[in-house]
């Protein structure tokens, strides 16, 4: 029999804990990328339908030109106790928030509807509407949100052509406060 010393066994086991762990990571790593394709596959099937050849001519078009590749930096987004509650995706072009797993958010709390859609982002569109018929700004540049949930909570918010760093910002700010009074008034 092949007895080991109870330091081996200790690396053992905590490698056996590493192990664990990396496949707990990995695993939820996996439904996040799972959850995105179909919360693209989603805004493909709203998007304005293209010809195929149109999808394929400018796919082309812009792979034959220098791009830069697009990284997404990750902001956490924290209640005042320093508990994260969501994560902020953000690329050039778009925001994308999803909720903490440990955090159920209810769209039917307030302040979501009222405040971070109603005011925030309503206020937005209503602007970016105005500039698009003044011919300020081109229609696809306009922002649009959209709010993925499953039954009742939120599972993940987009929201696309943010288009200034100010916006970016007020974004991600009033969402985070919004959060944090949502899980306060759940609790209630």
């Amino acid at each position: 029999m092949d007895y080991h010393s109870e330091e081996e066994i200790r690396d053992i086991l905590e490698l056996r804990e590493w192990i664990a762990e990396e496949i707990e990571k990995r695993q939820k790593e996996i439904e996040k990328l799972t959850q995105n394709i179909r919360i693209l596959d989603s805004l493909v099937k709203q998007s304005s339908f293209s010809k195929a050849s149109h999808l394929v001519s400018s796919s082309t078009k812009k792979s034959s030109q220098p791009t830069v590749q697009e990284t997404a930096s990750v902001i956490p987004m924290k209640t005042p106790d320093n508990q994260i509650i969501a994560n902020a995706h953000v690329t050039q072009d778009e925001l994308v928030i999803i909720p903490s797993e440990e955090v159920s958010l209810d769209i039917e709390v307030q302040p979501f509807k009222s405040f971070f859609l109603g005011r925030i982002i309503g206020n937005m569109e209503s602007q970016d509407s105005t500039d698009v018929k003044s011919g300020k700004i081109p229609q696809n540049t306009a922002i649009s949100c959209m709010v993925n949930k499953e039954g009742n909570r939120i599972r993940e918010i987009l929201i696309k052509n943010y288009r200034q760093k100010e916006r970016l910002n007020e974004i991600i700010n009033t969402a985070t406060w919004s959060f944090a009074r949502m899980v306060e008034n759940s609790r209630k």
